[in-house]
């Protein structure tokens, strides 16, 4: 069966948006970018929400843009292929490899499963993700944490009191200073 991945970048104190909405400390440097993009080669399939929906759009066209590096060129050589299910009541259409999800979040899991299929189901958006977490559908959180206190804003974890046992299953210290952290929910 796929498992379900819920990954994203987050400050210290917890956040992956800060209090005014930016997420500008996000920016990976090269080591960081270089991991994302290995990190990627294991996704079968990205659910999303809206607003990640539109902050990645970017790389739906970004292989036009004579700009880019090595690296960026690599990534979207991954990334638009990659089919994405984008989890909205107010996008009318989606681009690309992108379908408007047809059910919730549990359904579309569930067919997801049941289809055959290489790679993780990825979830990124804390929105979507605290559903899914509520509903017990996450296998593995995988946080990208980044060496900056925000103060508030949207919460990587949903604050539900809901215990959640966790085994770890990697950590890694990047020259930067941010630390992944993947952990595999003890069922």
């Amino acid at each position: 069966m796929r498992s379900v991945t819920y990954s994203m970048s987050m400050s210290l104190d917890g956040y992956i948006v800060g209090p005014d909405g930016t997420f500008d400390w996000t920016a990976p440097d090269k080591e960081v970018f270089r991991f994302w993009i290995d990190e990627i080669r294991e996704v079968g399939v990205h659910l999303m929400g809206r607003r990640l929906y539109e902050t990645m759009l970017y790389w739906e066209t970004a292989d036009q843009d004579p700009a880019l590096d090595d690296a960026e060129r690599e990534w979207t050589a991954l990334w638009k292929p990659l089919p994405k299910v984008v989890f909205s009541t107010t996008l009318p259409e989606v681009r690309g490899r992108a379908r408007l999800a047809s059910g919730g979040v549990a359904e579309e899991i569930e067919r997801l499963r049941a289809e055959p299929g290489e790679g993780a189901i990825a979830i990124g958006g804390a929105t979507l993700a605290a559903e899914a977490a509520e509903r017990g559908l996450i296998d593995e959180y995988r946080t990208m944490v980044h060496p900056v206190l925000v103060g508030g804003g949207i919460p990587f974890f949903p604050r539900k009191e809901r215990r959640v046992d966790l085994e770890r299953v990697e950590t890694r210290t990047f020259g930067s200073g941010v630390v992944y952290l993947r952990h595999r929910v003890v069922r």
